[in-house]
C-alpha cells in the first residue's frame, strides 16, 4: 500500500530529485539503512524543515496520540493538515509517561543541537515524510535552523517500508533517542500482526524469545486493565498511564506464571493485589509484599466500606468425606479481589479524566484512591514486618548452609593443596582454631535456647565440649 501523497507531495519530490541529481553529481555524503533485506546507500540532502511533514504513523508516540481524542481524530482524517502536524510536533517534544511535561530528552537534544549542529542525518521519502529524524526535525524547527541533512528513500517507497526503515533504525544499537516502553509494546504488536514470527521479532529488538513471550503477557494484561477501568461517564485509563510500571510488571508476570503451574487461584488473587498496587502508585518494593494471600491476609478486614465489593461475603465448599469442614471458595476470593481492584481502576480513571467527568464523581473518585491508598499502606506496613521475620528467621540456617558450602570447597582444594605438596600445614591448623572458636560461641547460645535439643543442636553441643 502506498502512503498517501501529502499536499505538497508533487513540489517537494521535485526539489528532491533536483537535489539527488546534484548530490549524485559531487559524489556526496550517504547514508545506509536496511531495505527490504539488504543493506541500501542514501544519497544525503539537505532539505528545509518546514517543507517537511512529520511521520503520523511514527511509533514514538503511537500511545500518546490517543490523549487528545479531538486532536486524535484530525490526525486519523487528515494526518498532513496543519493541526495534525502540530499534535504530532508537541508530542514529539512531551515526555511519555507525563504529557502535561516537556521531555528532559527533548530539551537535551535541543542543546545538543544548538551546540554542535546536526550530526547524524534523518531520513524521508521522496515526497517528504520524515521516517526517522522526526523530533530532530521538530527541535530544529524551535532553534529556528532552516534546514535538516536527510537521506531519500527510493521513489516507490511504501506506507510499510517507511514502518520497517523506522524500526530498523530504532533498533540499531547507537544514540538514538529509545521509543517508550509502551510504544516498544505496540510495534512488537504490529511486526507479529503483519505475519513475523516471534523468534524473529525478538532478534530485531535485541532481546530474549523469553522476554518477548513476558512483554506481550505485559501488554494484554495492560489493555485488560484499560478496558475494566471503563466507567458509565466515559473515563477510561491509557496506554500512557502504565508507561513507569515496566519492572513492576514483568515482576509480576515471573511472580504469576510460577504460581499458575500449581494454583492458578492463588495466582490471580496474587494478580489482582499487584495490579491494584501499580493503580495506586506503590513503589517496585512495595509492589513484591503482594502475594497471593495479601488480599485475605492484611486487607479484607481492613477494607473501608466504599472499596467493600457488594458480594464481600466469601462462599464456603464442603469438602468431600470429612463431614462439617468447610473451605472458603477459592473463584470467589478471586472475584472479591478483582473487584476491589475493579474499583480503583475506575477511580483513577475518572480521577485523570479532569473536566470530562460531573466534578461530584470526580471529587468521589479522589475520596476513593485516598481510601484506598490508606488501607494499603498498612496492609504494606504488615506485610513487610512479616516478610522481615521470616527474613531473621530463615537468616541463622541460610548462615550455616554457606558455611557448609564453603567447606565442600575446601574439601576439594585441600585434597588438591595435598597432591601438589602446596598444603600450609600451620595456617590450616590456625583456621581450624578458628573454626573451633566459632563453633563454640554457637554452641553456649544453642545450649541456653534449646532445653531438649535435636540431633544437630546434640551433635553441636557435643562437638564444641572441651575434651
Amino acid at each position: 500500500m502506498r502512503f498517501d501523497i501529502p499536499p505538497e507531495g508533487a513540489r517537494i519530490r521535485s526539489v528532491v530529485e533536483d537535489r539527488l541529481r546534484q548530490a549524485m553529481e559531487d559524489n556526496g555524503a550517504k547514508t545506509t539503512v536496511d531495505w527490504r533485506g539488504e543493506q541500501k546507500h542514501l544519497h544525503v540532502i539537505a532539505m528545509p524543515v518546514d517543507m517537511l511533514y512529520l511521520n503520523p504513523d511514527t511509533h514514538r508516540i503511537r500511545a500518546q496520540r490517543t490523549l487528545d481524542p479531538e486532536r486524535n481524530k484530525a490526525l486519523e482524517e487528515d494526518p498532513w493538515s496543519e493541526l495534525a502536524q502540530e499534535y504530532l510536533r508537541y508530542l514529539l517534544s512531551r515526555k511519555p509517561s507525563n504529557p502535561e511535561v516537556t521531555d528532559p530528552d527533548f530539551v537535551q537534544l535541543t542543546e545538543e543541537l544548538a551546540d554542535f549542529g546536526q550530526k547524524e542525518p534523518g531520513i524521508i521519502s521522496p515526497d517528504g515524510i520524515l521516517v526517522d529524524g522526526n523530533t530532530r526535525c521538530a527541535a530544529l524547527r524551535d532553534l529556528g535552523v532552516k534546514d535538516i541533512r536527510v537521506g531519500v528513500l527510493p521513489s516507490d517507497t511504501s506506507r510499510l517500508d517507511i514502518n520497517s526503515v523506522e524500526l530498523a533504525l530504532q533498533l540499531r544499537r547507537d544514540k538514538r533517542r529509545d521509543y517508550s516502553y509502551i510504544n516498544r509494546l505496540i510495534a512488537v504488536e504490529e511486526q507479529l500482526a503483519n505475519g513475523r514470527r516471534p523468534e524473529d521479532v525478538a532478534r530485531d529488538f535485541n532481546i530474549k524469545s523469553t522476554t518477548l513471550t513476558k512483554d506481550r503477557w505485559v501488554f494484554q494484561l495492560i489493555n485488560e486493565a484499560i478496558e475494566r477501568s471503563a466507567t458509565p461517564d466515559g473515563a477510561t485509563l491509557r496506554l500512557v498511564d502504565f508507561e513507569d510500571h515496566q519492572e513492576k510488571l514483568r515482576e509480576l508476570h515471573r511472580d504469576y506464571t510460577n504460581l499458575a503451574q500449581t494454583d492458578p487461584d492463588a495466582a490471580e488473587q496474587l494478580k489482582e493485589s499487584r495490579l491494584a498496587m501499580v493503580v495506586l502508585n506503590y513503589s517496585k518494593t512495595s509492589v513484591r509484599l503482594a502475594e497471593a494471600d495479601f488480599h485475605s491476609r492484611y486487607l479484607s478486614k481492613r477494607l473501608p466500606n466504599s472499596l467493600r465489593p457488594d458480594t464481600q461475603a466469601e462462599s464456603e465448599v464442603s469438602i468431600p468425606g470429612l463431614a462439617n469442614v468447610v473451605m472458603p471458595d477459592a473463584t470467589e476470593a478471586v472475584k472479591v479481589t478483582r473487584a476491589v481492584t475493579d474499583s480503583l481502576l475506575q477511580a483513577k480513571a475518572r480521577v485523570q479524566a479532569g473536566d470530562k467527568v460531573p466534578l461530584t464523581s470526580a471529587k468521589a473518585a479522589d475520596d476513593l484512591l485516598k481510601d484506598g491508598r490508606n488501607v494499603f499502606d498498612t496492609a504494606v506496613k504488615l506485610a513487610g514486618q512479616n516478610a522481615e521475620l521470616q527474613k531473621r528467621q530463615i537468616a541463622v540456617p541460610e548462615r550455616l548452609t554457606d558455611a557448609a558450602e564453603h567447606i565442600d570447597q575446601c574439601v576439594a582444594e585441600f585434597a588438591d593443596a595435598k597432591a601438589k605438596r602446596a598444603l600450609d600445614e600451620d595456617a590450616f591448623d590456625d583456621a581450624l582454631l578458628t573454626v573451633r572458636a566459632s563453633l563454640a560461641r554457637l554452641a553456649r547460645l544453642a545450649g541456653r535456647t534449646f532445653s531438649s535439643p535435636s540431633d544437630g543442636v546434640a551433635w553441636l553441643l557435643d562437638a564444641s565440649r572441651e575434651r
